[in-house]
C-alpha cells in the first residue's frame, strides 16, 4: 500500500496538467500513487496525461460531468492510502512537498490534517498570500487553530494540504450539492473534528492566471454553501462563529459585486458585525458601482505585483 494517495481532479486543463504531473513525479518522497479523475474533459487533457499512466499513476473516467466535489469524492473512494492529498491540474508542488507532509505526520501524532504554506503565481510574478503566515517564522512547524488563524486568505489551500482517511469518515465527503467554495465547506467540518499540523515552508505554487482563478466571472449561477447550518458548532466555540462571519462577509461582498443585492443582504443578515473590522464593514455598505471599481482596481494591481486587502 502506498503511503500517500494523490488525487488530481481533471477537467479541461490541457495546457497545464503535464507540468502538474511532473511536479508530482519529481517528489523527493516517492512512496505514493496518483489518481487522475477525468470529469469528462472536452479538450486534449486526456491525451496529455495518457503517457504518464502506469502502475503508479491511474486514470479514472467519469461517465458524465459531475463537478469538482464529486471528482474529489471519486478519488477518495478509490484511494489505497491512509493519507490523501489533492493537487488541481493547473497547480504545482515543490519537490519536497510530500517529504514535508511526511515529517508533519511523524512529528505531530495528534494531528490528522497536515498542511504547508504556498505561493501565488500571477503571470511572471510570484507573490506570498496575505494569510497570516507572516506571523510565523520561516519553515516553522506547529499545531494551529484553523478557525482562529484563518481570517485572511487561506492559511492553506487544497493543493497544500493532506488528510488522514479518518477525516473523511468522520467529517464526510465533499458536498456535491454546491459548486462554489466547496473547499471552505469541507474545511469547516474537517477542522472542527481534527487537529491541524502546519509547516510555514512554501511547498506549493498556486497558479492564479489560469481560467479558473484570476477572473471577474460571476458566481450567481453557482450553488453556494450555506454557512448557517454550522451555527450549532459556535455555541461553545467563539472562534468558529468569527470564522463563519468572515466567510459570510467574503461571500456577501462577492455576490454584491456580481449585482445581486438581495442575496448579498440575505448572506450578511447572519453576520455579527462585531466580528468584522472597519474596512470590511465599510465595503459591505458601499454601492455596487463603487465596490466594482475597487474590485477591478485590485485585480489590476495584483496583475502588476501589488496586493492590498480588507483583512
Amino acid at each position: 500500500m502506498p503511503f500517500f494517495s494523490v488525487i488530481i481532479p481533471l477537467y479541461n486543463k490541457e495546457n497545464y496538467v503535464e507540468n502538474t504531473i511532473k511536479s508530482i513525479v519529481s517528489q523527493t518522497f516517492t512512496d505514493y500513487e496518483v489518481l487522475i479523475i477525468n470529469d469528462c474533459s472536452t479538450d486534449a487533457s486526456v491525451a496529455k496525461v495518457t503517457p504518464f499512466v502506469s502502475e503508479k499513476i491511474r486514470l479514472i473516467h467519469h461517465d458524465n460531468n459531475k463537478g469538482l466535489s464529486a471528482t474529489r469524492n471519486t478519488g477518495i473512494k478509490n484511494a489505497k492510502s491512509e493519507y490523501v492529498a489533492f493537487l488541481d491540474a493547473d497547480d504545482l508542488w515543490k519537490p519536497t512537498f510530500l517529504e514535508t507532509i511526511k515529517s508533519l505526520i511523524a512529528n505531530f501524532e495528534d494531528a490528522r490534517i497536515y498542511a504547508t504554506n504556498y505561493q501565488e503565481l500571477y503571470f511572471d510574478k510570484t507573490l506570498k498570500p496575505l494569510n497570516g503566515s507572516e506571523n510565523f517564522t520561516e519553515n516553522f512547524s506547529v499545531y494551529i487553530n484553523f478557525f482562529k488563524t484563518n481570517l485572511k486568505q487561506g492559511i492553506y489551500n487544497h493543493g497544500s494540504v493532506c488528510f488522514h482517511k479518518n477525516v473523511f469518515q468522520k467529517a464526510g465527503l465533499y458536498d456535491e450539492n454546491i459548486d462554489f467554495a466547496e473547499d471552505i465547506d469541507f474545511n469547516i467540518r474537517a477542522n472542527y473534528h481534527f487537529k491541524l499540523a502546519y509547516s510555514n515552508s512554501i511547498q506549493m505554487s498556486y497558479l492564479m492566471q489560469t481560467e479558473n482563478q484570476l477572473t471577474t466571472s460571476s458566481i450567481l449561477n453557482k450553488r453556494l454553501p450555506n454557512f448557517d447550518k454550522y451555527e450549532e458548532l459556535t455555541i461553545d466555540n467563539f472562534s468558529i462563529k468569527k470564522y463563519l462571519d468572515f466567510e459570510r462577509y467574503v461571500l456577501s461582498k462577492h455576490t454584491k459585486i456580481d449585482g445581486d443585492i438581495n442575496l448579498s443582504k440575505k448572506i450578511s443578515s447572519s453576520i455579527d458585525f462585531k466580528n468584522l473590522n472597519w474596512k470590511q464593514k465599510i465595503l459591505l455598505k458601499l454601492p455596487i458601482s463603487l465596490l466594482q471599481i475597487i474590485y477591478k482596481t485590485k485585480l489590476f494591481l495584483v496583475r502588476n505585483g501589488l496586493k492590498f486587502t480588507s483583512y
